[in-house]
C-alpha cells in the first residue's frame, strides 16, 4: 500500500476494469447461458438428475485443481517480478476455452465439461493474482471502497454483455444469426473477446514490481518453501484461520446460488427463457447495492456488512424450497442482487485487512483455496441430495445452514475499527 495513505485513481480503476472483463464468464456463461444449453443442448437425452450431477462435477472439479494449487501459486507470486504474469496466464486459459465452447457439437457433453472446467480454471486461478492486487492499489483506510468499486463495476461489465447476449438469444435475426443456438454458441466467443480486451488496462497501469523478485525458478522453489512455512506457522494467525473457516462454510452457499439457480429453477419445471431476465435483475440491482455495502462497511464495518447479506441470503435460500412461479423467482433474483456483491466485497476486503500486507499472494491464495473448496463441496451436496430423493427442492434448503453457521464462525473473527476517511476516488461521501 502507499505509504501515504493515497490511491491512485488510475491503478484504482484499471484494477477494478478487470472485474468488468471477467464478470463476462461468471455472468454469460456460469451462470447464465452454460446451464441452459448444457441440459437442453450437450446433455440432450439425458435426465434432469443426470445433468444436474454432471453440470455439478463439472463446477467440483475445476473447484478442486485450483484449491490444490491455489495456496501455492500464491506463494510463488509473492516472490516473482508481476503477478500479473501469472494472472495473464490465466486469463489466456479461460479465454481460449470460453471461445473453444462455441465449437462443441450437440450431445457432446464431457467435451462441453472439459471445456467448462478449463475455463473455470483460468477464471477461478486469475482471481487469486487479482485479489492479491488489492494491496497494490488501496489503502488500510480505501480496501473496503476499492473492493466494493470493483464488483460493482463488475456486475455493469458482465450485466451488459449478458443483456446483448440475451437478445442474441432471444432475438437472434436482429445480428443476422440463424437461431438461437447459434446466438449461444456467438455470446461464448463475445465473452473471449470482452475478457481480453477490458483485461488490458489491469496490464497496463497496475504496478506490481517486486524490486526483491527472483528468478521464475528460485521463485518457485523460495515460494514452495514459503508456502509450506505458513502452512505450519498458520496457527500464529488466529484471527486469519478463524475468517478462513467461516469464509469457506458460507461462501459454500453463495457459489452454489450462483452456479445451480438457473438449473434449479429449470428442475422445477421452469422455463428457461423466462429465468434468463432474472439474472439481468440480479445484475442490475447488484451494482448500486455493492457500492452501497461498500459504505456501510466504512460507518459500521466489514463484518456488520457481511451479517447482513448473510441474513438476506439465509432468507432466499428457505424461501426457494416453496417457490412455484417464475414472478417469484424474478423477486428473489432480485434479493440477490441486494447481498450477493456485499458478501463478496465484504470478504475480500475484510481478509484483506487482517492478513500481513508483505504475504498478499499467498494469503489470498488460501483465502481462493477456501473459496473453491467451498464450489466442490456445495453443488455436489445439492447433486447427491437431488440423485438420493428425487426432489430438487430438497437440496435447496441445504444451502440455509451454511449461511447460519457460517456467520455465527464470524462472530469470533476480530476486525479493524472501520475505516472513516476514503481515497480520493471522486466517488468518496459527499
Amino acid at each position: 500500500m502507499p505509504a501515504d495513505g493515497s490511491s491512485d485513481k488510475r491503478s484504482v480503476y484499471a484494477w477494478a476494469f478487470y472485474d468488468w472483463a471477467n464478470s463476462a464468464f461468471a455472468t454469460t456463461i456460469m451462470a447464465g447461458f452454460f446451464p441452459i444449453f448444457f441440459k437442453q443442448y450437450w446433455s440432450l437425452g439425458n435426465d434432469v438428475t443426470t445433468s444436474t450431477a454432471q453440470l455439478a462435477t463439472s463446477n467440483s472439479i475445476a473447484g478442486l485443481i485450483v484449491a490444490i494449487c491455489a495456496p501455492v501459486l500464491g506463494s510463488i507470486a509473492d516472490n516473482s517480478r508481476s503477478k500479473k504474469n501469472f494472472l495473464l496466464f490465466f486469463v489466456l486459459l479461460g479465454i481460449v476455452a470460453s471461445a473453444s465452447l462455441s465449437m462443441v457439437e450437440q450431445g457432446d457433453w464431457l467435451a462441453a465439461a472439459m471445456l467448462y472446467a478449463l475455463g473455470l480454471v483460468g477464471y477461478i486461478g486469475g482471481n487469486i493474482f487479482y485479489d492479491a492486487l488489492i494491496i497494490n492499489v488501496s489503502t488500510s483506510s480505501t480496501i473496503n471502497r476499492v473492493s466494493a468499486l470493483g464488483f460493482a463495476l463488475g456486475y455493469v461489465g458482465g450485466g451488459l454483455l449478458f443483456a446483448i447476449n440475451v437478445v442474441m438469444y432471444q432475438y437472434p435475426s436482429l445480428f443476422g444469426i440463424s437461431s438461437g443456438v447459434t446466438g449461444i454458441k456467438a455470446s461464448f466467443l463475445t465473452v473471449a473477446c470482452w475478457w481480453a480486451l477490458f483485461t488490458i488496462p489491469l496490464l497496463l497501469w497496475v504496478d506490481d514490481r517486486n524490486p526483491e523478485a527472483t528468478s521464475v525458478k528460485r521463485s518457485i522453489t523460495k515460494g514452495l518453501r514459503q508456502f509450506w512455512q505458513t502452512v505450519i506457522e498458520i496457527k500464529k494467525y488466529r484471527n486469519v484461520v478463524l475468517f478462513l473457516i467461516s469464509y469457506w462454510v458460507y461462501i459454500d452457499g453463495v457459489h452454489t446460488v450462483i452456479v445451480m439457480a438457473i438449473d434449479y429453477g429449470m428442475s422445477i419445471g421452469l422455463s428457461a427463457k423466462n429465468l434468463i431476465p432474472a439474472l439481468l435483475i440480479t445484475q442490475v440491482i447488484g451494482f448500486p447495492a455493492t457500492i452501497v455495502f461498500g459504505r456501510l462497511a466504512t460507518r459500521y464495518g466489514a463484518k456488520t456488512g457481511i451479517f447482513v447479506a448473510l441474513s438476506g441470503y439465509t432468507v432466499i435460500a428457505i424461501y426457494s424450497y416453496f417457490m412455484t412461479t417464475v414472478v417469484e423467482f424474478y423477486l428473489l433474483a432480485s434479493a440477490v442482487g441486494l447481498v450477493q456483491g456485499g458478501v463478496q466485497c465484504l470478504s475480500r476486503s475484510l481478509f484483506g485487512r487482517i492478513i500481513p500486507q508483505d504475504k498478499s499472494g499467498e494469503f489470498f491464495g488460501f483465502y481462493n483455496m477456501m473459496g473453491k473448496f467451498a464450489t466442490i463441496v456445495g453443488p455436489a451436496l445439492m447433486a447427491a441430495v437431488v440423485y438420493l430423493t428425487k426432489n430438487p427442492r430438497l437440496s435447496i434448503t441445504i444451502i440455509s445452514t451454511l449461511f447460519i453457521v457460517g456467520g455465527a464462525i464470524l462472530v469470533l473473527v476480530k476486525d479493524e475499527k472501520p475505516a472513516t476517511e476514503w481515497s480520493n476516488l471522486g466517488l468518496g461521501q459527499r
